[in-house]
Parts: C-alpha cells; sequence; structure tokens
C-alpha cells in the first residue's frame, strides 16, 4: 500500500511541485518555516541517493572512464561558463547573477537519472556521472562561484567548501555504509525513499518562492530567461559534445541529461546558507523548470526511438531477403 502510494507520488512529481509553488505565492508561511532546515533537508534527499548505491557502483567507473571525465568536464565547464555569460549579456542584478552562477556550478542532480530512464539514455553512465560530479562537488563548486561569480559579491570559497562537504558527501557515505551493513533489509526503504526525496525538494523550493513571493510575483522575466536559455542550452551543448567522443545515442542523452540538469537544491541550500534568498531564486526556478523541459525532452526523444524502432521493423518485414 505504502509503495503504491510512493510510486503515485512519483509520477505526479511535477504537479506535486507546481502545486506546493502556487500555495506558497497565496500562504508564504505554510512553507517559509522550513528556511532554517534546507540544508538538512537536501542532506535527507543526498542520504537517499548514498541508500541507492552501492560500492560496485564505484567500481563501475573504471570501464567508463573517458565518457564518465567527457562528462564531469562539460558539466563543470558548459554550464559554469553558460551561466556566467547570460548573467553579463542579460545584465542581471548581482545577487540573481550570483544565483545562476551558482547553479551552474553544482554538481549533477538525481532527477537527471529519471530522466535519463524515460529518454532511454544510458542509465548506469547517468549514475556515475552523478556521483563522480557529486563527489567532485566540495572543492570544484565553491571553486567555480569563487572564480566566477567573485566579482559580483563577496564568495567565502572554504566555507563552501565545509558546507558541500556535510550536505552532500557525508550523507552520501552515510548511505552507503548503512546500505553495506543492513542490504536487503533496506529494501522497504528503498522503495518508498525516491518519494520522501521528492517531497522533501517539493517543500524546499516552494519555501524559497514563498520567502521570494514579492520577486516572484513581480515577474522576473531577466531571471526567467536566464533559468530556461541556460537549461536548455546545457541540453543542447551537452548533446553536442558527447557527439564528440561518442556515436552511441544512449551515451550522448545520459551526458546531455546530466550536464543540463543541476542539483539545484545544493544551490539552494549554499544560497540561503551564504548569501541572501534572492540568491537562491535561480536555483528553486531551475528545479521547477529543468524537470518540466527534462520530462518533455524525454517524451520526445521516446517517442522518435519508438518511431525508428517501428520504421525499421517494417522495412525488415517488407524486404524480401
Amino acid at each position: 500500500m505504502l509503495v503504491r502510494a510512493a510510486l503515485a507520488l512519483e509520477k505526479r512529481y511535477l504537479a506535486l511541485v507546481a502545486g506546493c509553488c502556487a500555495l506558497a505565492l497565496f500562504s508564504p508561511g505554510f512553507f517559509t518555516w522550513l528556511a532554517p532546515y534546507i540544508a538538512p533537508a537536501l542532506g535527507v534527499i543526498m542520504f537517499g541517493m548514498g541508500l541507492s548505491l552501492t560500492f560496485a557502483d564505484f567500481a563501475a567507473l573504471a570501464p567508463k572512464w573517458r565518457l564518465v571525465l567527457v562528462g564531469a568536464l562539460l558539466q563543470f565547464t558548459v554550464m559554469p561558463g553558460l551561466a556566467w555569460l547570460l548573467a553579463n549579456v542579460l545584465g542581471l542584478p548581482p545577487e540573481a547573477a550570483l544565483g545562476v552562477i551558482l547553479v551552474g556550478a553544482c554538481p549533477g542532480g538525481t532527477a537527471s537519472n529519471v530522466i535519463t530512464y524515460l529518454a532511454g539514455g544510458n542509465l548506469a553512465l547517468s549514475v556515475t556521472l552523478t556521483l563522480a560530479t557529486t563527489m567532485a562537488a566540495p572543492l570544484v563548486t565553491p571553486g567555480l562561484t569563487a572564480l566566477l561569480g567573485g566579482s559580483v559579491v563577496d564568495v567565502d570559497g572554504p566555507a563552501m567548501i565545509v558546507s558541500v562537504f556535510w550536505i552532500v558527501v557525508f550523507p552520501v557515505l552515510d548511505g552507503l555504509i548503512l546500505r553495506r551493513l543492513l542490504r536487503r533489509r533496506l529494501e522497504p526503504v528503498l522503495a518508498v525513499f525516491p518519494a520522501v526525496s521528492m517531497v522533501t525538494i517539493a517543500l524546499v523550493i516552494a519555501c524559497v518562492v514563498g520567502l521570494n513571493r514579492d520577486t516572484v510575483l513581480a515577474f522576473p522575466g531577466l531571471v526567467i530567461a536566464a533559468v530556461v536559455l541556460h537549461n536548455c542550452g546545457g541540453f543542447a551543448l551537452g548533446y553536442l559534445g558527447a557527439a564528440l567522443f561518442s556515436a552511441d545515442r544512449a551515451d550522448r542523452i545520459a551526458i546531455a541529461v546530466e550536464v543540463g540538469m543541476q542539483n539545484s537544491g545544493l544551490a539552494v541550500a549554499l544560497a540561503k546558507l551564504h548569501f541572501t534568498p534572492a540568491a537562491a531564486l535561480p536555483g528553486a526556478l531551475f528545479s521547477l523548470e529543468q524537470n518540466l523541459a527534462g520530462v518533455l525532452w524525454a517524451r520526445w526523444l521516446a517517442r522518435r526511438r519508438d518511431g525508428c524502432n517501428g520504421a525499421r521493423t517494417n522495412a525488415a518485414r517488407s524486404s524480401p531477403l
């Protein structure tokens, strides 16, 4: 019963996020109480990611090291560079510019694994890339934020390194160790934890929207444009970059999705810890937009794949050979 409810919730993730955000605009108090707990909430999500992995997943990095390296390099060059470019070309206010750059400097998010699966991409490669960029995040994310956003506002790189470690690395390692110790006894928990993560991130996004209610209702067109262009540009450039190194369609899809979809929850948590609610707004908007765009793109790719498979099947049936 509980597993069915969790699966039903996973299918309605976008509706859940949209509903929470709409409610936050009308009654911010329903969600703004969560503001002091955003970082621990994200830790819960990362703990769930750790539970879903095993130490064997680390071993899987070895045979795919070239593609993993390509994907990670694209992740930490395309998205930060594109964020910096958009912030300057669109002339975003300093806090919004920092928020966009912070999103670009974050690792891939776990939602990318779901979108890769729906799109028919290489799921194993997607999970490996998420893991690799997440492990690199404690040093890379603060470093890129300081490099690209330091001229916008003061960025305390060492403090961000500590924050990323406690928010990301520590809970992931805890989850890995607990999975190793308890093994099959955790299966009932693993079945419902994705739904717990989805509810948690929906509450975090709604909290940020509630904190920025007046700004959101003023319809920040430039910020929204930056978020959409950032995400879609990441998909496109990720696919083109992957095409230079792999002829396999499933690999290209996995890398493109991984590059385009960020751990925006981490960006929100870091912005709240080190900057202002206004700097957290791009991360919240990115989270909503990337899931919507990702699902739509995945469905389009799946239809194209099914259409091509159907055409090949009909051609084979009609072939005299």
